[in-house]
């Protein structure tokens, strides 16, 4: 049983957290067209990921959020396991089930998506909480937006580049153009989600406070 609101607080955003990081990265072997150029379909469920990171950075710390995404990349690392165990079982043959090659051709991710996806996760996560945090230390309690959007700015930046540089560019999926192309598109989308997004930062602030009352204060 939860001995704090604060704990039932940390506990909600880390499944909110877990749960989008690991749509992204089964989805995220789908490309997806924006326009006249290319896009990973796991890039939608990221936008949560970024507000979840913030607002866990903000009431439970650099620790907290490390933890998190350490656990959650062992989390995504046996998920693939269980899908690599999967793939290797015979189905049933029949009208209306589902076949081994309709089967694989969704869940067949190569080694390639697998180590991009937790390499590209890791690191932006240790450079959002990092940027998170010298942007808190000067400013306070104030200019939430600030630290929230300039973290994400710099960290999926990397994330973009290295998720599609590994997955797709170094096995020789996509050539340099498209890889170049297709990461700054991904980026843009996700950094105007964001961006639009940002209200819902305060939103959760407000909530979570009000929420934790006296407790937020140490009471």
């Amino acid at each position: 049983m939860f001995q704090r609101k604060k704990d039932i607080i940390y506990v909600v955003l880390a499944g909110i957290f877990i749960t989008n990081a690991l749509v992204a990265e089964l989805i995220g072997g789908k490309l997806i067209h924006v326009g006249n150029t290319v896009m990973s379909l796991g890039i939608l469920p990221w936008p949560i990921v970024f507000i979840t990171t913030d607002l866990i950075n903000e009431y439970f710390g650099e620790k907290g959020v490390k933890k998190l995404s350490f656990i959650t990349a062992g989390l995504i690392a046996y998920t693939f396991f269980l899908l690599l165990i999967g793939l290797q079982i015979p189905a049933v043959k029949g009208d209306g089930l589902i076949s081994d090659e309709q089967f694989n051709a969704v869940f067949g991710q190569s080694m390639w998506i697998i180590v991009g996806s937790i390499t590209a996760f890791l690191v932006s996560q240790l450079i959002d909480v990092t940027i998170f945090h010298f942007v808190k230390n000067r400013t306070g309690k104030k200019m939430i937006w600030l630290r929230s959007t300039g973290s994400t700015v710099i960290s999926q930046l990397f994330d973009s580049f290295i998720v599609l540089g590994i997955a797709f560019w170094l096995p020789g999926k996509i050539n340099g153009e498209t890889f170049v192309a297709s990461a700054f598109t991904g980026y843009s989308v996700k950094l105007g989600i964001a961006i639009c997004l940002t209200p819902l930062i305060y939103l959760g602030h407000y909530l979570i406070d009000n929420y934790l009352g006296a407790e937020k204060h140490g009471n």
